[in-house]
């Protein structure tokens, strides 16, 4: 029996020393607020960061230069030098020598003046290159946003399932306390002090894990808002759901409308349109100026001689035409793939509209049947605390074995993260709603 006591004791020492332990170190906590948490994700974000860039190139690119539409003009000089050792012209016995310096700056002007309104084309395709990767960027902040309500919920959860480990933990506690009393007293057995322990141990463990998980929790909701997994927070918001008479058709109409992927696509498709205007324009005829300014400056010398100079202006302006009579059918070629895939891209979008339209009626009947659940989570967890109540003080008046109350505290507790598991699958829902008819923003 001393064994059982010093092994009692040595355990509840252990599991004292976890809990302190698993609590960390005491750092100064910041007040956070989901609209806090959305708030600080949008500036710190790596994801958003990076799409914010590939934008900034997007709209680097949509100038008319990129398009080719201005001409290019060229700037420089060349340098020559020449060393000649000949025989004499007139007397064979006797070499020349000969060197010749030269300096030549010059300015140059090419401008293609027409090639079949390719530059205009162009030019309207980065317009909508640019337009589609806004709606990339707008693509990942709201997928951000949904992973940054969803986490910052998923850590009010583990926090409310934390507390209500502790409530059961603190009853296997009490538990084994008042029956290591009745033992003393004679009125329980070692096989009664041994199960109530070994209880009290297993809810301790829970408790540690699920303070693990917390933790877990709060790393990644930190990985989202983009800030050093040393920041330490306290949740403002509470854990509770609000349910929503929801339409479907309307939901149906929004999400064709303003779903952020759905509306990318239309770009896309803009784009290939362009394709085939891009394509067709290389069967029109070419022309180009190229003009300039070159200035001749050289020096040549016999060695035996003094040195001449010479000096020249040269100003040109010639224009190209070119006309491709064939180019073994490439260009034809292009414009038959141009369309092709054009088509390619109107098949996918009609695919992505059925797909996101199933999608749609899957979450908005799984946000249905959910919110039904939630209705029955809180009528089951009122009768399931009431009979906890009634079950503890039983059990403390001997009228309940504790099997029947170990029962009764496991009902307890499946009722309870029941109901917590059916506020964040709420949640959950509703968000992917929110994000499917393209409202996410709006709303945080």
């Amino acid at each position: 029996m001393k064994i059982i006591g010093k092994r009692i004791s040595i355990s509840f020492v252990i599991v004292l020393i976890l809990i302190l332990y698993a609590g960390g170190k005491s750092f100064a906590q910041q007040q956070l607020s989901l609209m806090d948490a959305v708030r600080a994700g949008l500036e710190n974000n790596f994801k958003i960061l990076i799409s914010e860039q590939n934008l900034e190139i997007a709209k680097n690119n949509n100038v008319w230069g990129t398009a080719g539409f201005w001409p290019s003009i060229a700037l420089g000089a060349r340098q020559y030098n020449r060393y000649d050792n000949a025989p004499d012209r007139i007397d064979e016995s006797e070499r020349d020598k000969y060197v010749t310096n030269s300096f030549t700056p010059y300015i140059n002007l090419n401008w293609m003046l027409f090639r079949g309104m390719s530059a205009h084309i162009t030019k309207h395709q980065l317009e909508q290159l640019e337009e589609y990767s806004e709606g990339n960027a707008t693509i990942v902040v709201e997928n951000t946003i949904q992973g940054i309500v969803l986490s910052y919920y998923k850590v009010l959860l583990d926090q409310e399932k934390l507390e209500i480990l502790d409530k059961v933990k603190q009853l296997s506690s009490d538990r084994y306390d008042y029956v290591q009393h009745k033992k003393a007293l004679g009125g329980a057995v070692t096989y009664d002090v041994i199960q109530a322990y070994n209880s009290f141990m297993s809810d301790s463990t829970n408790y540690l894990t699920q303070q693990l998980n917390l933790r877990n929790s709060l790393l990644i909701l930190k990985l989202l808002l983009g800030v050093p997994p040393e920041e330490q927070y306290t949740l403002t918001d509470e854990f509770q759901v609000m349910t929503y008479d929801l339409d479907l058709d309307t939901l149906m109409n929004a999400m064709s409308a303003n779903n952020s992927t759905l509306r990318n696509q239309y770009i896309n498709q803009e784009i290939l349109n362009q394709d085939i205007q891009l394509a067709k324009s290389n069967v029109w005829p070419t022309l180009s100026l190229n003009t300039g300014f070159d200035q001749y400056n050289i020096r040549m010398q016999n060695i035996d001689q003094h040195a001449a100079y010479s000096n020249n202006l040269d100003f040109y302006a010639n224009f190209t035409l070119n006309f491709n009579l064939s180019n073994g059918g490439n260009t034809r070629r292009a414009i038959q793939n141009a369309r092709v895939s054009e088509i390619i891209g109107e098949l996918q979008i009609a695919d992505m509209k059925q797909t996101l339209s199933n999608l749609l009626v899957n979450v908005y009947e799984l946000y249905t049947i959910r919110k039904q659940l939630y209705q029955v989570s809180l009528v089951n967890l009122e009768s399931n605390e009431l009979n906890l109540q009634i079950s503890t003080d039983k059990f403390r008046a001997g009228a309940i074995n504790s099997f029947n109350f170990r029962d009764v505290q496991l009902q307890y507790l499946n009722a309870a993260f029941r109901k917590l598991g059916s506020v964040y699958d709420l949640i959950d829902t509703h968000t992917e709603l929110l994000r499917l008819t393209g409202g996410i923003i709006s709303e945080f």
